[in-house]
């Protein structure tokens, strides 16, 4: 059985003439330890996937499942069990806490599973052992972008979610942190999600899906994943 199913996802925001249908019968499968890229223009209802499989927006129809949890069916309160313990979020913006080093944005994430892993070793796993130390604003893009996905790694999610992760940085730190996400899950066997508007990223994943007007537009394996490093764009 597959490691996430959405089954026939309807998300309608509104009521009556006003509403807005911004997904309609979503279907696809992900496998554990994949790599998924979801690639669509602006406004073809990537965030709004993102955010239901997330645990941060509720569905109006259909079922979502993460191995053998029914996400769709959970009340509030294991919504927020579920965001905590079991997903890693990067966004486009970092959301640091600027008056806290790198070590203690880290930390602060780490103090709300039971079994973190240790914060400074993320932190020296993404490259940044020298930086810890070093507050937000003393930090490159690219820096504080590998310190909201060390925070990320350090709850030990099951998933871990991106929401255009290199969308505020330049061509060559992007690739760094696509890079990251890349070797998180060849040498740890996370599920990572990416969405991205940019389909060259298509290259980097083992399973591809396609997003237009609120539909899944087409799903697609690659037997043979390409590394970012050979990616252009």
């Amino acid at each position: 059985m597959s490691f996430i199913r959405f089954e026939n996802v309807e998300k309608r925001y509104g009521t009556g003439e006003a509403s807005v249908l911004a997904l309609q019968k979503a279907s696809f499968t992900v496998e554990r330890g994949e790599i998924c890229v979801i690639v669509g223009p602006s406004g073809a209802g990537k965030t709004t996937l993102l955010n239901i499989l997330g645990g941060m927006d509720t569905l109006t129809s259909g079922r979502v499942f993460l191995g053998d949890d029914e996400v769709s069916s959970f009340n509030k309160r294991r919504l927020a069990e579920y965001r905590r313990k079991d997903i890693g979020f990067v966004f486009q913006f970092y959301n640091l806490i600027p008056n806290l080093t790198a070590l203690e944005n880290v930390e602060l994430a780490s103090q709300i599973v039971k079994d973190p892993l240790p914060p400074a070793q993320v932190l020296e796993e993404v490259g940044l052992g020298e930086r810890m130390r070093n507050f937000p604003a003393q930090l490159s893009g690219g820096e504080q972008q590998r310190v909201a996905i060390a925070r990320a790694l350090a709850k030990r999610p099951q998933l871990l979610l991106c929401d255009e992760p290199t969308g505020a940085l330049d061509y060559a730190t992007g690739k760094q942190i696509l890079a990251l996400l890349q070797k998180q899950s060849r040498e740890n066997g996370m599920t990572v999600i990416i969405i991205t508007h940019n389909s060259a990223l298509t290259a980097m994943a083992d399973r591809v899906i396609r997003i237009r007007n609120g539909t899944v537009a087409g799903m697609s394996v690659n037997e043979h994943a390409t590394p970012i490093e050979e990616i252009e764009w």
